[in-house]
C-alpha cells in the first residue's frame, strides 16, 4: 500500500518575468517501508514536492496524501507523523546539540523528561556524545547534518522526508550518514530522499523516480533504468588530442550511436552492443591507425547516463535554489 501518495500536483509562482511552473502534473506514489529517490538537478522540481508534501507550502492544482491524511485539510494531523530534514540544517548554533534535541522534543509536547531521554538516546545512535554539549557552531558539517536528521526522528516519525541530506559534505561524512540512514530503514521507516547524487539514490533507494521540468520522466529500480538505455560503452583515453577526430571516426563505426567526447578531449566513449567484441575491434583499428592510448575500457550503463540520455544533461547541473523567495523556491 502507497504511503505517500500524489497526483497532478502542480505549483505556479507569480513573478515579475511572467509565471513559474515549479511542478508541472507531478504524480508521486510511495510504498510504506520503502525508500523512493526523486532524482534531478537543481531546478527539477524535488524540494517543491517535499514542501508540499510536509505542509509547508499548497500546490496550485492536484493532490497530496500522506498516510491516508490529505496534507490540505489536515495539515496539523500530517505532521504529527512526519519527520523533516531540508537542505540546510535547522538549528539553533548558539544552544548544545543536547538543547537542541531537547528543545525540538519540548516543541513536540513531549514533556521534560521524555524529551530529555529521546534527546540522549539521539546523542548517543548518532556518536555525538563528545559533542553533544557543545555549541553547534563550532560543530562540522557532518555534525550540523546528524544533528538537523537526529531532530527529524525525535517523535520517532513513520515516514521520513530528506531533501539532499549530504548536499555539501565531505565523502567521509556523507558514507557516515548513508550508513545512519540505511539503519533508519531498516528500522522500518518509510523514507522520501530527494537527491542530485546519483551514488546517494543507488545506495540508498529501492526505486527511483527521475525528475525533470516539474514531471516525473521515469520511474523504476537502478537497474531497471539501466536497462532502459541497454548497452556497455567503449572508452579511451588518448595521450594526444590531436588524435581525436582519428579515434571518433573508429569509435562510430563500431558504436550505436554517436561517440561523446570528454571535457579534456582526450577521452572518447561510444555505446556499443556487442561490448568484448565491440573494444577489440576499436583497440585493433586504433593501433592500425597508430594512435596511441592512454587507458581502454568497458563499462556498464550509470545512472548518469541514464539521466544523460532522458534530459540531454547531467544530474549535477543546474544551478543553486533557495527557499527563501518565492523565485527561487520554484527553482528547487
Amino acid at each position: 500500500m502507497a504511503i505517500i501518495e500524489a497526483a497532478g500536483l502542480e505549483k505556479t509562482y507569480s513573478t515579475k518575468s511572467g509565471p513559474v511552473h515549479a511542478l508541472d502534473g507531478m504524480d508521486l506514489s510511495v510504498p510504506e517501508g520503502t525508500v523512493k529517490a526523486l532524482l534531478g538537478p537543481n531546478g527539477a522540481g524535488k524540494t517543491t514536492v517535499v514542501k508540499i508534501l510536509t505542509t509547508l507550502i499548497q500546490p496550485t492544482a492536484g493532490t497530496a496524501r500522506v498516510d491516508g491524511l490529505d496534507v490540505l485539510r489536515d495539515p496539523k494531523a500530517v505532521r504529527r507523523i512526519i519527520g523533516v530534514s531540508g537542505q540546510y540544517s535547522a538549528v539553533d548554533e548558539n544552544l548544545t546539540g543536547f538543547e537542541n534535541l531537547d528543545m525540538v522534543g519540548r516543541l513536540y509536547h513531549l514533556g521534560a523528561s521524555a524529551s530529555r531521554r529521546r534527546a540522549q538516546e539521539l546523542i548517543d545512535q548518532f556518536e555525538l556524545t563528545e559533542a553533544g554539549n557543545r555549541p553547534v557552531k563550532g560543530f562540522s558539517g557532518g555534525m550540523r547534518r546528524r544533528i538537523d536528521l537526529a531532530g527529524a526522528l525525535v517523535i520517532r516519525p513513520k515516514i521520513l522526508f530528506l531533501d539532499e541530506p549530504t548536499t555539501g559534505l565531505d565523502p567521509r561524512s556523507r558514507i557516515s550518514l548513508w550508513g545512519i540512514i540505511k539503519e533508519l530503514v531498516r528500522d522500518g521507516t518509510t523514507l522520501l530522499l530527494t537527491t542530485q547524487y546519483l551514488e546517494e539514490a543507488d545506495q540508498l533507494s529501492d526505486d527511483i523516480v527521475v525528475i525533470d521540468g516539474g514531471r516525473a520522466i521515469a520511474e523504476g529500480t537502478s537497474d531497471e533504468l539501466k536497462a532502459q538505455i541497454g548497452g556497455h560503452r567503449a572508452s579511451v583515453s588518448l595521450l594526444e588530442q590531436a588524435d581525436a577526430p582519428t579515434a571518433r571516426a573508429v569509435l562510430g563505426r563500431y558504436g550505436d550511436g554517436e561517440p561523446v567526447t570528454g571535457d579534456d578531449g582526450r577521452s572518447i566513449e561510444v555505446t556499443v552492443s556487442d561490448g568484448p567484441r565491440a573494444l577489440q575491434l576499436i583497440l585493433a583499428d586504433l593501433e592500425e591507425a597508430g594512435i596511441a592510448l592512454h587507458d581502454a575500457g568497458m563499462r556498464r550503463p550509470s545512472l548518469d547516463d541514464v539521466f544523460l540520455t532522458l534530459t540531454g544533461r547531467r544530474a549535477e547541473d543546474g544551478t543553486d535554489s533557495s527557499d527563501s523567495t518565492p523565485g527561487k523556491e520554484a527553482a528547487a
